[in-house]
């Protein structure tokens, strides 16, 4: 059975740094695509970035040079290194993998979800 672990979530302030892992275990070595989602309270869920086996990377506007998506497929490992945090950042990240390629931003075409980590910006 899959299953797709979280970590690295907590609270930081405005303009620092946060990284999240996102270990996958229990399915195939390699899967097309990998995906960071997020949910803030009252929100609906939203894409992040994703990040494809075939070296292709995505990134919603609104995190697009501040955060960076990458992928270890030898250790079944998935990151965001999440820069210059801004109070709108502040939400649950949630990690998904598929297989398959192209509208990564639809969270119903994913298989695989996490749990979730909160990440929490500000004072």
């Amino acid at each position: 059975q899959v299953q797709l672990v979280e970590s690295g979530g907590g609270a930081a302030q405005p303009g620092e740094s946060l990284r999240l892992s996102c270990a996958v275990s229990g399915g195939p070595a390699k899967t097309d695509t990998w995906t960071w989602f997020r949910q803030a309270p009252g929100k609906e869920r939203e894409f992040v970035a994703s990040a494809w086996r075939i070296n292709i990377i995505h990134y919603a506007d609104s995190v697009k040079g501040r955060f960076t998506v990458s992928r270890d497929d030898a250790k079944n490992m998935m990151y965001l290194q999440m820069n210059d945090l801004k109070a709108e950042d502040t939400a649950v990240y949630y990690c998904a993998i598929r297989e398959g390629y192209g509208r990564e931003r639809e969270s119903f075409l994913y298989d695989h979800w996490g749990q979730g980590t909160q990440v929490t910006i500000g004072p």
